[in-house]
């Protein structure tokens, strides 16, 4: 009998544990969230003030990226949020209509890309300086770098398809930036606006995997992101 009570008492504790690792985990998430949205709205509005005083399409195109990203986060922080009250992963009403939102901003962000490609080819606009744009992509790499590791770690630990899934959201994110860093880069080596254009596709690119990835999940046709799977 009195080995019956230690064994149950142990069991307690144990369970016990496991909740406030949990939760401890949970907040880190929350945070991680939190950081990414603010991060976004700072990237993105810097990026689109020197893409459109720099006639630099890549960065334009990078920071209106970034803030349609918020929108993304917004639907994560609150569904983050609901899994430290509920435990719940299931979407609701207010992440379905992130993702919705999320999607058709991607759609016409490529749209406008592809607009601004065909616009800069034809009037021959290049870039004034692309330095800004190789500055806020280094830094893009190493905050995304960092959310991304963090983020798995997080949603390992808890076992959370949707946190992992937006950490390979963030991988995405950490893409574009080397993309906009190469292209930045190579344009300041050989000044050919061809490679500011090159480099503004390949963001729209991204940007329309993303828009269809956000319909898919709305529909609730996908439960990881960003074209990866939840056990990789």
């Amino acid at each position: 009998m009195l080995q019956e009570g230690r064994g149950s008492t142990l069991g307690s504790s144990m369970m016990e544990v496991d909740e406030i690792s949990r939760q401890k985990y949970l907040r880190i998430a929350l945070w991680l969230a939190i950081i990414t949205i603010v991060y976004n709205v700072i990237e993105g509005l810097i990026s689109i003030y020197f893409g459109i005083s720099d006639d630099a399409l890549s960065i334009l195109g990078f920071g209106a990226d970034s803030l349609v990203e918020v929108i993304s986060g917004a639907g994560v922080l609150h569904m983050v949020s609901k899994l430290q009250r509920t435990g719940d992963e299931s979407r609701d009403m207010f992440e379905q209509k992130a993702l919705r939102i999320t999607g058709f901003s991607f759609m016409l962000l490529t749209a406008g890309l592809i607009a601004g490609a065909m616009i800069n080819i034809v009037h021959g606009i290049a870039p004034q300086t692309t330095i800004p744009g190789i500055i806020v992509s280094a830094l893009s790499i190493l905050t995304m770098y960092f959310l991304m590791k963090y983020k798995l770690k997080v949603g390992r630990k808890l076992d959370s398809d949707a946190i992992i899934a937006d950490a390979y959201c963030t991988r995405t994110c950490f893409y574009l930036s080397i993309i906009l860093l190469s292209s930045s880069l190579l344009y300041e080596f050989f000044r050919i606006s061809y490679i500011d254009v090159a480099g503004s596709l390949g963001i729209a690119y991204f940007a329309f995997k993303e828009g269809i990835e956000s319909f898919k999940k709305a529909r609730g046709k996908s439960t990881c992101s960003c074209h990866e799977t939840c056990n990789n």
